[in-house]
């Protein structure tokens, strides 16, 4: 596998370390489509400090009475490594730090650090706040002075700074410079439009290092795609502080992704950002929190997406069977996630034989070709197998000369109609070979699927008692051409479930139900499978009765 490389080279040393400051719970919650209650910030905010993070932004006091409840909760929670920090903004120009009721609900959160953001460009000034340059910059030290006066840790979070320092750069100098003399620990520049570009940032970092000789952060949001390599490039010109967000959650384009900043950070550049072992966890940090804000993750996602560290092309699946590091730049076991082989069309023998041994399957000398014919033809109609390893492991096993199937589809027979005075209604008819014998059942549902899935279990239940633990969980359809219209070919994808694990089944066809059926046939007898291979873990918590 390949090593991490050297942070020496980056000029850095073994002892360095970036304090990671997460916002997920306040910037991330910025997001468009993203809403948290106070309960679900704390269930993140104690991942995200049991994980080893430095700080943890619990939100903006004062602005709503979520965020205030979240700081009067988090008061009676024990943190092991992360400082909570309550957000806010720089007094009013009117008002005297005392009186200024957002400085008051700061000190009212309770919490040892508090960041403040002020404004560094001309433009926001003038235009936005619409007071003078000299007033602003006392806004900042006073705001700062304040707060450090009543014993409170300050983080200063400079907002547009790098389009202000284009603007002006000796005024955005002067910001910093005020937030220095007011008592700031961390003096954060923030790309708050996300438009500059990495040799920017690193240049301006640097300079603003070696003009204040204070300690720098950087806060970058993703509008240029760039926040990740902004935030390197910053710590590369000096920053030993980063924002961001897990996921790279945050309003517009989203926030600098923590879950590839850190990994850069301690495999790239050599730095230490988190506790010893502490970044085997992040992938299983990312899809908590994607979870918890109801988020689909996303599997091409760097470091932590369950595509990240996939292969499917056959010349690479061939390569990495004799060196894993040739198509990897790290081992996923680094980030807590792993290596898998993709099955297509596009497949070769290698992903076949990689996919059998994930199975922990034996398959015949050169089996594998037979079965990979059978991919590709079926995939050719319509099966698409990326996403339906299930039906991958059932074309392996079938392949074994002693594998016998639990059931086989005779025939079935599918009603649907509307009554009147009823609505609508389906009613399936299978005839299934179960041990030899021929059995017959029917069954009602709410479409034809629930039916002819209600009339296999009736068939199954008596033999395989198992199949009442197996739930379908998710039907999806494709229309794979439209310019077919109603005759064209549909992919169905089924994900199945029992107790311990889900997995996925495809099926194609001109016809819906026939596409279903064979989707849903091959979701049951995957299951049924592994409750015969690992019978102890299959025990019955479903009624009779009940049908997925």
């Amino acid at each position: 596998m390949n090593p991490p490389h050297n942070g020496a080279e980056q000029g850095a040393r073994p002892s360095d370390r970036v304090d990671v400051y997460d916002t997920t719970l306040r910037d991330g919650t910025q997001r468009e489509g993203i809403s948290l209650a106070c309960e679900d910030k704390l269930h993140i905010a104690r991942h995200l400090d049991a994980f080893g993070l430095a700080f943890i932004e619990g939100g903006w006091p004062g602005s709503n009475p979520k965020d205030a409840q979240f700081f009067e909760r988090a008061k009676d929670i024990e943190w092991k490594h992360a400082k909570i920090a309550a957000f806010g903004s720089t007094r009013r120009a009117s008002l005297a730090p005392e009186d200024d009721p957002g400085l008051r609900a700061l000190l009212a959160a309770g919490t040892s650090v508090c960041t403040i953001f002020g404004k560094s460009s001309v433009q926001h000034v003038t235009a936005v706040l619409r007071t003078t340059l000299d007033e602003n910059l006392r806004m900042i030290e006073e705001t700062i002075a304040f707060l450090r006066a009543h014993g409170r840790r300050v983080i200063y979070d400079a907002e547009h700074f790098f389009d202000g320092f284009a603007l002006d750069r000796s005024y955005a100098t002067e910001t910093l410079r005020a937030a220095v003399r007011g008592g700031a620990e961390v003096v954060t520049l923030c790309d708050t439009n996300g438009g500059s570009m990495p040799w920017q940032i690193e240049a301006v970092v640097a300079e603003m290092k070696a003009a204040l000789g204070h300690p720098l952060g950087i806060h970058a949001h993703n509008d240029g795609e760039c926040a990740v390599a902004n935030s390197i490039a910053a710590v590369r010109g000096g920053a030993r502080h980063v924002q961001g967000t897990i996921n790279g959650y945050g309003e517009r384009c989203g926030n600098a992704n923590l879950c590839a900043i850190i990994p850069n950070l301690e495999l790239k550049l050599g730095l230490r950002a988190l506790p010893d072992g502490a970044l085997r966890g992040i992938t299983e940090l990312s899809h908590y929190v994607a979870e918890v804000a109801n988020l689909s993750p996303d599997d091409h996602m760097a470091y932590v997406g369950r595509s990240a560290f996939a292969h499917k092309g056959g010349v690479h699946v061939a390569a990495m069977r004799r060196e894993p590091a040739s198509y990897q730049h790290i081992d996923p076991a680094l980030v807590g996630n792993a290596m898998r082989t993709v099955v297509s069309e596009l497949s070769g023998r290698g992903n076949l034989l990689s996919k059998a041994e994930e199975f922990g399957l034996d398959v015949p000398t050169g089996a594998e070709v037979e079965v990979l014919e059978q991919i590709k033809e079926r995939e050719a109609r319509g099966s698409s197998f990326e996403a339906a390893e299930a039906s991958v492991a059932l074309l392996l096993r079938r392949s074994s000369p002693g594998y016998k199937p639990p059931f086989r589809l005779l025939d079935f027979k599918v009603i649907a109609g509307q009554r009147e005075g009823v609505g609508t209604f389906a009613e399936a008819m299978i005839k299934i070979a179960v041990d030899d014998e021929v059995v017959i059942t029917a069954a009602e549902g709410s479409g034809p699927v629930n039916a002819l899935d209600g009339a296999l279990r009736k068939a199954l239940a008596p033999v395989f008692p198992a199949v009442r633990d197996i739930q379908l969980v998710d039907y999806k359809v494709r229309i794979l051409d439209g310019r077919d219209g109603t005759s064209a070919t549909t992919r169905v994808l089924i994900n199945s479930r029992d107790a311990h694990r889900e997995w996925s089944t495809v099926g194609a066809s001109t016809n819906i139900i026939d596409a279903s059926w064979h989707a849903l046939a091959d979701g049951i007898e995957y299951g049924l499978t592994l409750a015969a291979r690992e019978p102890q873990q299959f025990t019955s918590t479903l009624p009779a009765s009940e049908v997925a």
